[in-house]
Formats: structure tokens, sequence, C-alpha cells
């Protein structure tokens, strides 16, 4: 059974409180329905370009972004790449916003085959590596590091599906997805994809932090920044067999952590930056109506009378306003009818 050893430093202590943090903030910040689908677009273009990047794909992202809003038939390797890495993370977002996804080995050999379609031989792709392999450091061309054997990989997998999916209610997910990251790498279970691959299988564990409702975070992002130190803190050199007794997790996780904290903190600019119109602000009355909703999951115009004085006719302009911003949506008919949160 895998058992990863790791300190939780007075530093990612104060990581995880400061993510904490972040994550109330954006949470309890409401924006319009085409600011969030915006931030959601402009997310998946930089969370494909930044972890293919990390991965030596020359596109800038400029050059990304016109790949996904063409999609072209014709295309070369490098583009594959990014069509494949869209379609997972698209596909990723949606069985995350209806919370039907399921942590097993069948989600990890999906997400690998999507990723590395048309880029790998179909006999690699979706399935664990058959064959021995080894990371080599491009700057010396050189092995640096010898993974476990393939005939271990199935076992050495299992186990850590199962340790996350032991401890994704026991601890924070902060831990759980970088201690997941980081043994990934170090099973290296396919031929190709292991690094998109995990941080797609990240974001999953990440999920449990509650903020992937609006999908407007790219946390490759950070890693692609610092992409040296990424290599060195997440990777492992030498043989498998003789580090893995001793492989500490404390140093990576806390800058997994701070990858996070940097990510949460660049939307959380962006978000200020909004410009917001006389139309689209939200007022006093407009923040009451959502805040009542959040407490007891619907409002109807009889609650709504009961806390304000306004009329009747402009408590329904107000419902109109905020159903016509996308951020309330009507339910029921005649003197049942209730608004909730889209």
């Amino acid at each position: 059974m895998f058992k990863p050893k790791y300190t939780i430093t007075p530093r990612l202590l104060e990581s995880i409180k400061k993510i904490t943090e972040l994550k109330v903030d954006l949470q309890n910040r409401h924006i319009s329905h085409a600011v969030r689908e915006n931030l959601e677009r402009t997310a998946r273009e930089v969370s494909t370009f930044t972890s293919n990047s990390i991965e030596g794909n020359p596109l800038p992202l400029t050059e990304v972004r016109k790949i996904l809003k063409n999609n072209p038939e014709n295309i070369r390797i490098t583009e594959r790449e990014i069509l494949n890495y869209a379609e997972a993370l698209l596909w990723l977002n949606e069985q995350l916003d209806t919370n039907n996804i399921d942590f097993t080995l069948k989600l990890i050999l999906s997400i690998q085959k999507t990723i590395t379609a048309g880029t790998l031989d179909k006999f690699r792709s979706g399935k664990i590596r058959q064959e021995p392999v080894v990371v080599n450091d491009p700057r010396i061309g050189k092995p640096v590091y010898y993974p476990p054997n393939h005939q271990d990989v199935s076992k050495l997998i299992a186990d850590l599906i199962a340790w996350a999916n032991q401890n994704r209610k026991k601890l924070d997910p902060v831990i759980v997805a970088g201690i997941f990251h980081k043994q990934f790498v170090v099973i290296h279970p396919f031929s190709d994809g292991n690094g998109r691959t995990a941080r797609l299988l990240s974001k999953v564990l990440l999920a449990d932090l509650g903020i992937n409702a609006f999908h407007v975070f790219s946390f490759e992002h950070y890693y692609n920044t610092k992409v040296t130190e990424y290599f060195r803190r997440v990777g492992v050199l030498g043989d498998c067999y003789d580090i893995s007794k001793a492989l500490d997790f404390s140093d990576w996780l806390e800058f997994f952590a701070d990858g996070i904290i940097d990510e949460l903190m660049r939307v959380r600019k962006i978000l200020e930056k909004v410009i917001i119109t006389p139309e689209t602000k939200l007022n006093t009355v407009d923040l009451v109506i959502i805040d009542y909703i959040k407490q007891h999951g619907f409002i109807s115009d009889k609650d709504y009378a009961k806390i304000t004085p306004r009329a009747k006719a402009t408590r329904t302009l107000d419902f109109k306003r905020l159903t016509e911003l996308k951020i309330i949506v009507r339910a029921g008919l005649g003197k049942n009818t209730y608004y909730k949160l889209i």
C-alpha cells in the first residue's frame, strides 16, 4: 500500500489557509454569465497552451487560440496535441459539473487516450506501458531517472488510486492532489503523456476544494512560468527502487500550493479589472435576492415581499433584471413561481 512521506510545514499550512481565503473571496463574487463564459474560455486556452508548452510544444498562445477557434482538419502533431488536450479538458469540466465522475483507472486511461490520440501508437494510447522507459535530461542528452519496471506499474497505480480515494475526505484537497501528481510522475505509467495526464487528474482532485464551478482557473499556468523549477520539484533522479522509500513530498507540496495561490490571485486580479457597466453592476437589491437564495435555495415573490418594501411591479423588474443577466432562473408556474441561482 502506498504511504507517502511528507510534513505539513508551517509554510504549507499557511498556504492552505491562504487558498481557503482566496476560495471564499472568489466564490462570493457575483459575476454575469457573459463574463463567466469569457473567463472559462480563456482558462481552457491558457491551460491547453501551458500544459503542452511544459512538454515542449512550440506553439505560442496566439496560435493555440486560432487552432481552438477554427478546429482545422489537416494538422501537424503539435496542433493535434492542442486539440486533444482541449477536448480532454472540456470533457472533464462537463463531468465535474454533473458531479458524476469516479476517480478510477478507467478515468486515467481515458484521459491519456484522449490526449495522445493520433500522436502515439494505438497499442500505447490508453494503455499502461508494457515496456521499460527512461527519463532523459535534454540538456545533457543522458538518462536521469529510471521509472519502475513495467511489470510493477499496474499495482503501483492501483495503490495510488486507492490512496487518493481513501483520503479525499480525510486530507486537504491540496495535499491529496499534490501527492497524487508527483507520485504519478514517479510511476510514469505511460509511454507518453504522463505529465499532461497528471495535471488533468490533479484538476479533478482539486475540484474537491469547491472552486471548480467556474472553470476559470488554469493551474498549469504557474508551472509554465517556472518550468525548470517545476521539473526539479516534481521529478526525481536516479533509480525508482533506490529512492522510493526515502522519497519526501514536503518540498513539492509547498511548490504545488504556491502554484494554486498564484493562479487564484491571478484570476482575482482579472475579475477586479473586468469592466462593470451600469447595466451589469449588481446593486444592493440584487445582493439581497442572491443572498436569500444562497441561504434558502430559492426565493418567491412572497418571500421577497417580506424582506423588502418594494412594490410588486418593482419586485417583478428586479427578478427580470437578474434573469436577463443569467444569474437566476425562473421555475414553477403562476402562484408557485420561484427563482433559483443558475
